[in-house]
């Protein structure tokens, strides 16, 4: 099972002494978290995209690809690439060259943002968000898998004959998750094509999560790709931590209060009670962690939450050694032990080249 973080690249005042942090002082920071992550023996490091205030993360790839030559083992991802508002060929060429140049440590997730002003600035309907995530997808499918490639569709000019280039590398395009909080549309675009589904499973009860995966499972088994079980699942998670959980909540609180999303809305107890966010300690995160797959079943992707809401730098990398010291190594022995051995891991550009490799080997 895969464990690593998050970030959705918030620039916040932090509500304990108001200071806000430069763009560059976020960017930076973001980049530190990403070899912090490595350091302490997390999986992935993703990103998010977004185009507005108070965001940071416009160009995941040229993040993404800067943390890359700092890295060695990290698998980039991202929390979010606007498959709605991004040019198809765009993503197709952009990935595949931070494929390359990453030695294929890349996978990304499809999503359609949670900011509606972003449609209109790069000339589309929001009304259309569905029906773009859907006919965008299914261009950049193809892109990766076909060298020529003829289309038309709705939302874009057509292409004669056109070829994305770099190709993926080894032929293997990168692996594809598709993020989704509350639309069933997307979790059937998902198994339609054998991607991932990742539930970020942040802001909703544990109950709408279970309907989300489970209707994942059902069609993924529906269009051929496997058992309901060893469908792709990925969670989205928030933690906070300290060794005493009295601290933690102590600690945490002034950042919940104020936060940009939920803050000033319901009290930090009541949504610790009523969605995944635990803030406590080690032993708490690992309890909250391993009762996801009561609900979920066995997944393969894990990503945390950990530096949002105007969190000091210095406090979220001491959040990273309790999760990578504490947490992580405690949850992969956990959910090793209970997985079934016919459910797959997260695919990987490793195991997918594999595969690939075997399949023509006997064909």
């Amino acid at each position: 099972m895969q464990f690593g973080i998050f970030t959705v690249g918030d620039v916040t005042p932090d509500p304990t002494n108001g200071r806000t942090p430069t763009e560059h002082e976020r960017i930076t920071a973001m980049v530190t978290i990403a070899r912090k992550a490595e350091e302490v023996g997390l999986d992935v490091f993703a990103t998010g995209e977004h185009h507005n205030e108070p965001f940071v993360p416009s160009s995941p790839t040229t993040l993404l690809g800067y943390v890359a030559a700092q890295t060695s083992t990290l698998l980039l991802s991202t929390s979010t690439t606007l498959i709605t508002t991004n040019d198809p060929v765009k993503i197709a060429e952009d990935y595949a060259m931070l494929q390359h140049l990453s030695g294929g440590r890349v996978d990304l997730m499809m999503g359609r943002g949670n900011t509606g002003p972003v449609y209109p600035w790069f000339g589309k309907d929001i009304r259309a968000g569905i029906p773009l995530a859907v006919e965008n997808y299914a261009l950049l499918h193809r892109l990766w898998r076909e060298h020529v490639v003829d289309w038309k569709g709705k939302f874009r000019t057509p292409l004669q004959s056109f070829t994305s280039t770099p190709r993926p590398l080894d032929g293997i395009p990168p692996f594809v998750w598709h993020g989704s909080i509350r639309s069933p549309e997307i979790a059937e675009q998902a198994a339609y094509y054998g991607d991932g589904f990742f539930a970020n499973h942040i802001f909703w009860p544990a109950s709408h999560t279970q309907r989300m995966v489970a209707l994942y499972r059902e069609r993924f088994a529906h269009h051929g790709h496997g058992d309901p079980d060893q469908a792709i699942v990925g969670l989205g998670g928030q933690v906070f931590l300290r060794r005493n959980s009295q601290d933690a909540v102590r600690e945490f609180r002034p950042y919940f209060d104020n936060a940009p999303v939920y803050g000033h809305g319901p009290s930090l107890e009541d949504f610790m009670r009523e969605t995944p966010l635990t803030v406590g300690s080690p032993q708490q995160v690992i309890d909250r962690t391993l009762g996801f797959r009561e609900y979920v079943g066995d997944y393969q992707r894990q990503l945390f939450l950990m530096d949002h809401a105007g969190l000091p730098l210095k406090t979220v990398l001491e959040q990273l050694d309790l999760l990578g010291e504490e947490v992580v190594p405690v949850l992969r022995k956990e959910f090793a032990a209970l997985k079934p051995a016919h459910v797959p891991e997260a695919p990987t550009h490793a195991s997918m080249l594999a595969a690939a490799t075997t399949t023509e080997a006997v064909a």
